[in-house]
């Protein structure tokens, strides 16, 4: 079931209220927390204070390489094709899919939930969203990121770049290079910064957890390999996105992960990749748990089968419809 509608409109201004804003036909939000208020033109959605807003560091527009193509260890330049000056990328999944359509868009969804409080401690997410989808259409509306982050309690904000637009591909773009996490990171900071200005500081000092839907876990791996802030990322959750690059994922929980807590919920669609990571960090004599528990506390592991859910509405449809609020709940 898709959410309250969106209505696109200009803003004239700079900063964290500066791109595209959005309206919303839900019912009235809850009365903000006791902390600084939010500054600029924000919008409430879903019981949160939303902007969009164009980053200079988000995953695309991307000139780079792949890295570690098709996990054959080697790269290839991510642009591939060149028709009189139009670039395109050769997707295995989508076919030939033209920059200025697909890898183009450099907007960043910005959310603090109205209860949010910068002077008490709080956390930073990231979100990856899967293939085939667009931050207001589907990040927003369809699969509800920003209410169930307001609807969890947790004091917390909400980063999600624009990946590919609404393609088949799962494309990480500055994502896969290092440090562009970090670079990322750094420039949500100085825009959250603009969003409570009397709280400037407060950001750069927050934990940060990671997650990833579907196609998502593409930029998210190599956010906690190369991307710079290894050492802030206290969290991952995956959702149904176990599909790729596993040895990744099992280095990084086994190494520098392994004072952060990691989550993977999964149906059948991504079974098979859970089972091997979960076989594979207990051979290397880590402790995992099968189901979520009470509290997600540094250096839990755990696997969550969500059984027979499609994995199109899995952010929606898995366990009591709301699996990331179920989730940001137990980090508290």
């Amino acid at each position: 079931m898709r959410g309250p509608s969106l209505v696109r409109t200009r803003s004239a201004g700079l900063g964290f209220g500066a791109a595209l804003m959005l309206a919303s036909c839900a019912a009235p939000p809850p009365t903000s927390g006791p902390g600084p208020k939010p500054q600029g033109g924000i919008t409430s959605i879903d019981g949160a204070n939303v902007a969009l807003a164009s980053f200079q560091n988000s995953a695309f527009p991307y000139h780079g390489l792949i890295p570690n193509y098709q996990e054959t260890g080697k790269t290839r330049p991510f642009l591939d094709v060149d028709d009189n000056g139009r670039l395109g990328h050769s997707s295995p999944r989508g076919g030939l899919l033209w920059e200025d359509q697909t890898y183009n868009d450099r907007t960043v969804l910005l959310a603090a939930p109205q209860s949010f409080d910068p002077g008490q401690p709080g956390v930073i997410i990231v979100f990856f969203h899967g293939n085939q989808a667009t931050l207001t259409r589907d990040v927003i509306a369809r699969q509800q990121i920003v209410r169930q982050l307001a609807d969890s309690g947790l004091n917390g904000v909400l980063i999600a770049p624009q990946l590919a637009v609404d393609a088949p591909d799962s494309s990480a773009g500055k994502f896969w290079s290092p440090g562009g996490f970090a670079a990322f990171l750094n420039e949500a900071e100085g825009k959250l910064g603009d969003f409570y200005p009397s709280a400037r500081g407060a950001f750069r000092r927050m934990p940060v957890v990671i997650v990833a839907y579907s196609g998502g876990y593409l930029p998210a791996v190599y956010s906690l390999t190369v991307g710079g802030e290894t050492g802030r990322v206290r969290g991952v959750v995956l959702l149904d996105a176990l599909y790729g690059e596993r040895d990744k994922f099992v280095s990084w929980v086994d190494g520098p992960g392994r004072n952060a807590f990691f989550v993977s919920a999964y149906s059948t669609s991504s079974r098979e990749g859970n089972m091997a990571i979960e076989a594979e960090l207990q051979q290397a004599g880590l402790k995992t748990a099968d189901g979520l528990p009470a509290t997600l506390s540094p250096g839990e592991i755990a696997f969550v089968d969500a059984g027979m859910v499609d994995h199109n509405d899995f952010v929606t449809s898995a366990w009591g419809g709301a699996p990331l609020r179920d989730i940001f709940s137990r980090m508290r």
